[in-house]
């Protein structure tokens, strides 16, 4: 979809979801940023899955949101290709499940490498965490919690259209 032919409803429902993910990023700060991340806002993520116009939300929420990182810019830019990558591959998957499993693999590589390269963390021992917190709130929670929205058509017809 061209952006030039954006409706007003469409840029709302971007606006709302990228405000949302903001909100509840911030909201949990303290475990939302770092070698141990649980960000519950990642749950929206799923949002891309629905309708990929949701990817650009949560790309922009999470550019927002890493903005307030104790890592400032460097998470801007990693955190945020790292979500990037997420919903795009998200947005082309055929299966939920398959859908919810792309965080658990772009974002602690990616945001693994930023704590590497920026704090000398090991590796490893910031990509573990980071894809076991990923797997919990992407598969564990948000695969369910979206498997139960998709029975309800009228909400998914909101979200779509």
């Amino acid at each position: 979809m061209k952006i030039s032919k954006l409706t007003t409803k469409q840029i709302t429902k971007v606006g709302i979801v990228a405000a949302l993910y903001v909100v509840l990023t911030i909201a949990v700060a303290p475990i939302g940023y770092g070698a141990i991340q649980f960000r519950i806002s990642e749950v929206l993520n799923l949002l891309a899955f629905i309708n990929p116009l949701y990817g650009v939300s949560l790309v922009i929420g999470c550019a927002i949101a890493n903005l307030f990182s104790p890592l400032g810019i460097y998470d801007v830019v990693f955190g945020t290709l790292s979500t990037a990558l997420s919903v795009i591959f998200i947005a082309r998957s055929k299966n939920l499940f398959r859908a919810s499993l792309w965080p658990s693999l772009f974002i602690p590589l990616i945001v693994g490498l930023e704590l590497y390269l920026l704090q000398k963390l090991p590796f490893i021992a910031t990509v573990i965490p980071i894809m076991i917190s990923e797997f919990i709130i992407m598969t564990i929670i948000a695969y369910p919690l979206f498997k139960l929205i998709s029975k309800k058509e009228k909400f998914i017809n909101m979200l779509k259209g």
